[in-house]
């Protein structure tokens, strides 16, 4: 498993925690506890960090794409690891310039494979596909041009 999608799956996990929780535990004790929990040796250069920040940051906006990619299913009627695997990933695809979007959208799937029910892989991949296909020609290009992803 490289090292990015570790923490992808750690800062699932946290996303997960602090939504099913109503967003009552400080994000930054989610972080800690994790982190400790189930990679307590792992050095993420802070990219974990930077995802929960991120997606926080950007949170009414990656729920509004959500919102308009699904149609058929409110937001709140989305499993809890489903909608979160959802926003990481769209946070990836739209909002972070260092990450490729097929790389974006490919970990979301392999993470809604592992963690989410029979159908999430296909889910999240429709999806993302959307919001991907609706992204303009510059916001594409803008994504192929970042650094990539790093192992």
């Amino acid at each position: 498993m490289s090292n990015r999608h570790l923490a992808r799956t750690i800062a699932v996990q946290i996303l997960y925690q602090w939504d099913f929780n109503g967003k009552k535990q400080p994000i930054e004790d989610l972080i800690a506890e994790n982190k400790n929990a189930f990679a307590p040796e792992f050095d993420d250069g802070g990219f974990i960090k930077h995802l929960i920040d991120g997606i926080i940051q950007y949170q009414t906006s990656i729920d509004g794409l959500i919102k308009k990619f699904a149609p058929e299913w409110p937001l709140d009627q989305i499993t809890v690891v489903d909608r979160n695997i959802l926003r990481l990933g769209t946070y990836e695809l739209r909002f972070d310039d260092n990450i490729p979007a097929k790389v974006a959208i490919n970990e979301a799937i392999e993470l809604a494979k592992t963690f989410g029910g029979e159908s999430s892989g296909k889910f999240v991949n429709g999806v993302l596909g959307a919001i991907y296909k609706d992204m303009g020609e510059k916001d594409i290009d803008r994504q192929s041009a970042g650094s990539g992803e790093k192992k």
